[in-house]
Parts: structure tokens; C-alpha cells; sequence
């Protein structure tokens, strides 16, 4: 029989990056004259650019959209990097399914540099067997090719597969990839997150290698 994988998307489950986003990309609205508002921002967290300007900016041309994105993101890796936001209880999740003999990846919508910095703050960087970031990917969330990639560079069919997530995008491409969806309440509210998840926790120090190997072996 195939090892289990967990998948982690990266901001919002590893990485308590919602702040430092928002922050981001409302100095870069500051600088298009078309500032944004909170409430403006929640429904495009976790995607891509690419189709957060669609949403938020659709006066930006799409062949500017490359440009700012890239100037949001040195932002963004500035913030964190001035004051690093890691999730209660990453490292240890991280290190025990490490050693229960879980293969690991990343599945994130972000730039790799912005996961390469992510990693650096949580000290992990060796934990990770794989990492799949939004250039490697045609279509985002809810779109599962970032997830099925992941899978095929650990070598682990989907169904062996966890993906531990924080948005409704995310948990929808781990069901649209076969695998089990996992969900951290707190950027959505665990009402919506309940129906697309096999489980919903309110923080990392409620999984463990056996709670999502159990899941795992549950999956049909």
C-alpha cells in the first residue's frame, strides 16, 4: 500500500498570512487610486492575481497584471519578513507527521519566492518533499491541478492524499482532486467550511499523524 501525504496550502494554514496580505495588496490600491476595502478583499483571499485584479481592479490591463502582482508580492514578503506570522502549532504538526512517515508537499496559490520566505520563517524547509506554487499551475483554486501535482511529485495516488486548507476554493479542488479535504476555520467561519470538509479544527494543535491517517483510511 501507497504512505499517506498531507498537502498544505501555505497562507492561512502554515502561514497566519492573511493580515499581511490584505496589508499588501491595500498599499498597492493606495497606489492605483482605487483603494479596497476588507470586505472587498475576503472573497478573493487564496486565489490567484491574476484573478484577484479581475475582481478588485478590472481597470488594470492584464498585460499589467504580471507587473503589479509582483510589486504586491515584495510587499507582502517585506511584512513578513519584518515580523514573521507562523500558525499556531505548524512546526509541530509539520515535525510529527514527518516522523510518522507522512510524505509532504505544499499546494499554495502564491509566487514560490513568497513560500521559499514562508518556509525560512518556519525553519522547515527540509520537511517538504514537494512544492507546488501558482507558476507551475494553468488554472487556480477551485481548479485541483495544484493538488494533483503535488500528489504526482510525492508519488502518492490522490486517495492516500490529505489536504489541509482555510478557504471554500481550496477544500473544493481537494474534493475535485479525489482526496480528503481538511479545513482550518478562521478565515472562513466553519459553517460553510463544514460542507465541503471531511473535518473542520479550529487550530493545527487539533490534528495529529494518527487523526489524518485515520481520515486518510476513511476516504473512498
Amino acid at each position: 500500500m501507497h504512505r499517506r501525504a498531507v498537502i498544505f496550502d501555505m497562507d492561512g494554514v502554515l502561514v497566519d498570512s492573511y493580515r499581511a496580505h490584505l496589508e499588501a495588496w491595500q498599499r498597492l490600491g493606495a497606489h492605483l487610486d482605487r483603494p479596497i476595502t476588507e470586505e472587498e478583499f475576503i472573497p478573493t483571499f487564496g486565489r490567484r492575481n491574476k484573478e484577484i485584479f479581475e475582481v478588485l481592479w478590472p481597470q488594470v490591463p492584464p498585460h499589467e497584471h504580471q507587473r503589479w502582482g509582483e510589486w504586491k508580492e515584495i510587499e507582502y514578503r517585506r511584512i513578513i519578513t519584518t515580523r514573521f506570522p507562523s500558525m499556531d502549532g505548524a512546526r509541530e504538526l509539520v515535525d510529527a507527521l514527518k516522523g510518522a512517515g507522512f510524505a509532504l508537499a505544499i499546494g499554495s496559490s502564491g509566487p514560490p519566492e513568497n513560500v521559499d520566505a514562508a518556509l525560512a520563517g518556519l525553519g522547515r524547509e527540509e520537511a517538504f518533499d514537494a512544492i507546488v506554487g501558482s507558476r507551475e499551475v494553468a488554472r487556480g483554486k477551485p481548479h485541483p491541478e495544484v493538488f494533483l501535482k503535488a500528489a504526482e511529485k510525492l508519488g502518492v495516488p490522490p486517495r492516500r492524499c490529505a489536504v489541509v486548507e482555510d478557504s471554500l476554493a481550496g477544500l473544493e479542488a481537494a474534493a475535485r482532486a479525489g482526496m480528503t479535504p481538511v479545513a482550518l476555520a478562521g478565515t472562513f467561519p466553519r459553517g460553510p467550511l463544514a460542507e465541503k470538509a471531511a473535518l473542520v479544527v479550529g487550530s493545527l494543535r487539533e490534528l495529529s499523524a494518527a487523526r489524518l491517517a485515520e481520515l486518510i483510511d476513511a476516504h473512498k
